[in-house]
């Protein structure tokens, strides 16, 4: 009790000192929410910016009560892991509030629910010029903590609710539910995705390659009746061409052309754990998406997996799907079934990712599945099954810890360096 009356404090005095930043300053905000792609989003959006303003973005994932301030203030780590720390968090708030700065014009913030209310507190600190919505999926993450699906994606979506009659709202243009919901608010509506009618349309979408080696996404952008090439290096997946094509339109809202806005985007690669390529041990092809997951991202992962050119096997390894409550007994299931179509193995790690495996059942005359308790056991067994020309698709919640399995699978271990969470506070715990 005494712990999380001290943290509401801590909490509201950050809020306080932050709340002067802004006013102080007065920089353009925008903040990013939805259930999927916010971080890989952010980045996008902030790159894109930086073609006309001096940006300032979120670190990492910092999209809490905690995460937005330090991001106001320009802090890179976070100082909970760190009590000493909290003396230049004061030092630099009051610096901010009391001395002259050169201080961004524009912020780009990643906004998180993890609870009812959670972003309402985090709007009252950054009031938004533009709002970003990244995707609103039928079971969000996070969905144990509220009533129900539809409550998730209410708060998810609020912050556009504080924006100004006539400022950009930014939305995909194949979710339904941020598309009808975006009809409530007096926003400007800019829209995203393969729908003809998006204000950013993005179209063919494919592998890039270099000779014959995918190293990253290509599409066609298209927007103002003009066409470009888009293309995103590093990372795999659909999902890596929507933060892009999110992060142009917000880019148009703030008048950047979107020549400049690709120009501004050819250095952006998607953070660590989001579809990084990687060369695995014996010849194999890793897929790292080991950051996150939820049945949303799997789904489009597995859709990556399917389509990922390949010699030999397409092998999903899958970590447990965590915050779902009372929907993760099916979630899993349905997700299993997806996986069993597009991959030609799942392997499942965590004790809730055994029901990936509900509609598998082997024959007297099959091995039986291969499954695993932890990440640890995985990241033991799994070098040894591979063979050359697999292609590994690795994807797990933050607390099954996937990128140990990654790590394992790394033919240049020097590689590691590049992986999510390898900071000292993450490699300690168990």
């Amino acid at each position: 009790m005494m712990k999380r009356i001290l943290k509401s404090m801590v909490a509201a005095l950050l809020a306080v000192f932050a709340r002067a930043v802004v006013r102080r300053y007065k920089p353009r905000i925008v903040l990013v929410t939805g259930s999927v792609g916010k971080t890989t989003t952010k980045d996008a959006v902030a790159a894109a910016l930086s073609a006309r303003f001096f940006v300032r973005k979120s670190e990492k994932n910092f999209n809490t009560e905690f995460g937005v301030p330090y991001a106001i203030f320009g802090i890179t780590s976070d100082p909970l892991r760190n009590p000493l720390s909290w003396f230049g968090v004061v030092k630099r708030a009051l610096a901010l509030t009391l001395l002259p700065n050169h201080y961004p014009n524009m912020l780009v913030l990643e906004v998180g629910a993890e609870r009812p209310g959670d972003l309402a507190k985090l709007v009252h600190i950054a009031k938004p010029d533009a709002v970003v919505v990244t995707r609103l999926p039928e079971i969000p993450v996070h969905v144990e903590a509220y009533e129900s699906p539809e409550a998730v994606r209410e708060e998810e979506f609020s912050p556009a609710y504080a924006l100004a009659a006539a400022s950009p709202l930014i939305v995909s243009s194949e979710d339904d539910y941020a598309i009808t919901m975006a009809q409530r608010t007096q926003a400007r509506i800019l829209s995203y995705g393969t729908d003809s009618h998006a204000t950013v349309r993005i179209s063919d979408i494919g592998y890039h390659m270099s000779g014959s080696v995918v190293d990253g996404m290509a599409a066609r952008v298209a927007c103002g009746g003009k066409e470009s090439l888009l293309a995103v290096k590093g990372s795999v997946g659909r999902t890596q061409i929507l933060p892009a094509a999110a992060a142009i339109a917000v880019a148009l809202a703030f008048d950047i052309t979107i020549d400049e806005a690709l120009e501004a985007l050819e250095a952006f690669q998607p953070p660590a754990g989001r579809g990084r390529l990687f060369a695995g041990v014996h010849g194999t092809v890793v897929i790292d998406d080991s950051y996150n997951s939820s049945p949303a991202a799997v789904e489009e992962a597995l859709d990556t997996l399917a389509n990922f050119p390949a010699s030999g096997r397409r092998i999903a390894i899958l970590g447990d799907m965590l915050e779902l409550g009372r929907y993760s007994v099916t979630e899993h299931e349905r997700v299993g079934q997806i996986a069993a179509r597009k991959a030609d193995l799942v392997i499942p790690v965590g004790i809730r990712a055994r029901a990936f495996l509900a509609e598998q059942r082997s024959s007297s005359e099959e091995p039986p599945p291969l499954a695993y308790d932890n990440a640890e056991a995985a990241a033991q067994a799994l070098p040894s099954l591979l063979r050359d020309g697999d292609v590994l698709l690795i994807k797990g919640s933050q607390s099954v810890r996937m990128e140990r399995v990654v790590a394992s699978l790394l033919a240049d271990k020097s590689d590691r360096a590049r992986l999510v969470r390898q900071e000292q506070q993450w490699l300690r715990r168990q």
